[in-house]
């Protein structure tokens, strides 16, 4: 027999009866019946109850075991009575009598326990995350995960595309975060970055003749850390195509990601038609670039039926340029009673309160009732009704100033009113192309001019569009949104070089330092660069999406806290005064 097992604890049915066996795995639980002691063993793939009574030659031994410990037992395996079957598992229509047993590893006091769903704050979780993991869910995302994965490159290899590694030691890149630096000890004062995608690389594979190229692709990014998205590291399918357009990377991609939702999606409806919608009209109908298309409502641009109103406030902010009302309309959501939780909503988002208008039956009919109704005046008030397609039972929500300021509250209100109103469907999977995203953005304060998204895109209209307003030019940029978050990311790539350092240049980058920071880019373009596009889906948020996972952290294995700390590993610590010295490296204390 194997030093360890003869079977794992998912494997013994009825028809091992009478079989002797051996089993390894950890004391998931203990149950004490009059003496006769009843042990759920668990191992990665399931439990098998075992059993011991004083008969037993172990029986002492057997005593003195506690949760988690890891032990090996040796025993006859048994029918269980028709009673006492649990159907719940592969191996409940038997048990294991305990011949034989041996510890393999004790453990100490448990800080969390295993066994059960009780919560633990996220720090102990981190801090034993080796105790965590081995907790059911935790097996099951983890699992999945490495499935999702093979589920990727298999369907990647199926299309035609070939798997290639790129560095993990490269140069600094702009991918609109933070890089972790790498300090050089060969050649001091000098840095290498940890790639924050491999953006340059896939690119320079395609400059190579390489048709199609795709990984599952480390990336690093000093970010703030939230739900969605790690604060130091995160894994893409990242992938490459030559000769392509935009709408051929489209049709490449989603058969892959509809393929792996409809096999890990545990029965939820998938989507097959993907709408491709503006990021203007995004930032319009919902005020997010990564709408969640399960709920129906669409906010609209009412201003009109604002201006020269009896509403003062909205009145008055609409003679400032660049503003805007918008409109989030509620069916089912007329009562005051709603709408008074939807304006306290608003005020703890940190504005003043959301006007709104409800329709109930009145003596004459319909009527309109709120402050908006009264101020604004019935005209106005069927005005903004009938454009919003709304009745009698019905709300809308009104938010107003510029755009940008707004449309976050906006976007979150949205989604209240959908989840309250059960507007937002359940157990499906919504997809949308977000396309056409502005290549610059201006900041507010300086009004100095950066790209907004990807610098390595093509804009559409080619070097003529740069020569205008740059907040008017589109870009080749597209994201994929399923469900409220942002899953893929791509372009079709600037391959002519003209054009890229003419895109720099009105991002302020002179040719001198384009030429500096992507010196192995810019020299590739200028052998036969084709025309070139891809994107990179994240495999974390995927996973998250298909575990049913409100945190990231629920799908990655050893994950950072909050404050990017490996708790377990006490990363990042401080470097030994030695290391410092071959790198020629100095600690500057900072002051509290």
């Amino acid at each position: 027999m194997h030093a360890y097992r003869s079977h794992t604890c998912a494997e013994l049915t009825k028809s091992n009866v009478g079989e002797t066996v051996r089993l390894s795995g950890w004391v998931h639980r203990i149950r004490d019946h009059g003496g006769v002691l009843f042990i759920d063993l668990r191992d990665h793939y399931g439990v098998t109850q075992v059993l011991c009574d004083p008969d037993s030659p172990v029986f002492e031994q057997v005593e003195a075991v506690r949760s988690e410990w890891c032990i090996r037992i040796d025993g006859k395996i048994k029918a269980r009575d028709e009673a006492l079957i649990n159907a719940k598992i592969p191996t409940g229509e038997i048990e294991v009598f305990i011949q034989d047993m041996e510890v393999l590893g004790q453990a100490r006091e448990l800080p969390l326990i295993v066994f059960g769903d009780q919560e633990y704050p996220e720090e102990t979780r981190l801090r034993y995350r080796y105790l965590d993991l081995r907790r059911e869910h935790m097996q099951r995302n983890m699992a999945l995960r490495s499935d999702v994965v093979a589920s990727f490159r298999r369907r990647m290899w199926d299309i035609g595309f070939r798997e290639y590694q790129t560095p993990i030691i490269t140069a600094s890149s702009p991918e609109g975060a933070r890089d972790f630096l790498v300090p050089s000890r060969l050649h001091p004062g000098k840095f290498y970055a940890l790639p924050q995608a491999p953006q340059l690389f896939k690119q320079l594979i395609m400059v190579s003749g390489f048709d199609k190229y795709f990984q599952i692709a480390p990336c690093f990014r000093d970010e703030d850390p939230r739900a969605d998205r790690s604060p130091t590291d995160f894994y893409q399918l990242d992938m490459e195509m030559s000769f392509v357009e935009q709408q051929d990377v489209f049709d490449t991609i989603q058969p892959v990601i509809d393929g792996v939702f409809e096999e890990f999606g545990g029965g939820h409806t998938v989507d097959k038609h993907w709408p491709q919608i503006s990021y203007a009209d995004a930032a319009l109908w919902y005020g997010t670039d990564k709408p969640d298309l399960r709920n129906p409502i669409k906010m609209q641009d009412v201003s009109d039926h604002f201006r020269g109103s009896g509403f003062a406030i909205f009145a008055k902010l609409l003679e400032q340029p660049g503003t805007q009302v918008r409109a989030i309309p509620a069916p089912g959501g007329g009562s005051r009673k709603f709408c008074d939780r939807m304006n306290k909503f608003a005020q703890e988002q940190g504005l003043p309160g959301m006007g709104y208008i409800f329709w109930r039956e009145g003596e004459d009919g319909l009527e309109a009732a709120g402050p908006l109704a009264k101020n604004i005046g019935p005209e106005r008030t069927e005005a903004i009704r009938q454009q919003l397609g709304l009745g009698k039972g019905d709300a809308a929500f009104f938010l107003g100033g510029k755009p940008a300021d707004f449309e976050p509250v906006a976007a979150r209100a949205r989604n209240v009113i959908g989840e309250e109103l059960d507007l937002t469907e359940k157990n499906r999977f919504a997809f949308c192309w977000v396309v056409d995203f502005p290549m610059y953005e201006a900041d507010p304060e300086t009004g100095q001019v950066d790209f907004s998204h990807n610098p390595f895109s093509m804009p559409q209209g080619g070097l003529a569009a740069l020569e205008g307003d740059p907040l008017d030019v589109l870009g080749y940029q597209y994201d994929l949104s399923c469900n409220g978050y942002e899953i893929v990311s791509g372009a079709i790539r600037n391959h002519k070089l003209e054009v890229m350092i003419r895109a720099f240049e009105v991002a302020g980058y002179d040719a001198e330092e384009v030429h500096r920071r992507f010196g192995g880019l810019v020299n590739a373009f200028q052998y036969g660069a084709p025309p070139h596009g891809g994107c990179a889906a994240g495999i974390d948020r995927i996973v998250m999406l298909l575990a049913d996972e409100a945190n990231i952290r629920e799908v990655i294995m050893f994950p950072m806290n909050q404050r990017a700390e490996d708790l377990m590993m006490n990363a990042p610590s401080e470097p030994r005064a030695d290391q410092l010295m071959e790198l020629g490296l100095r600690v500057i204390p900072q002051e509290d």
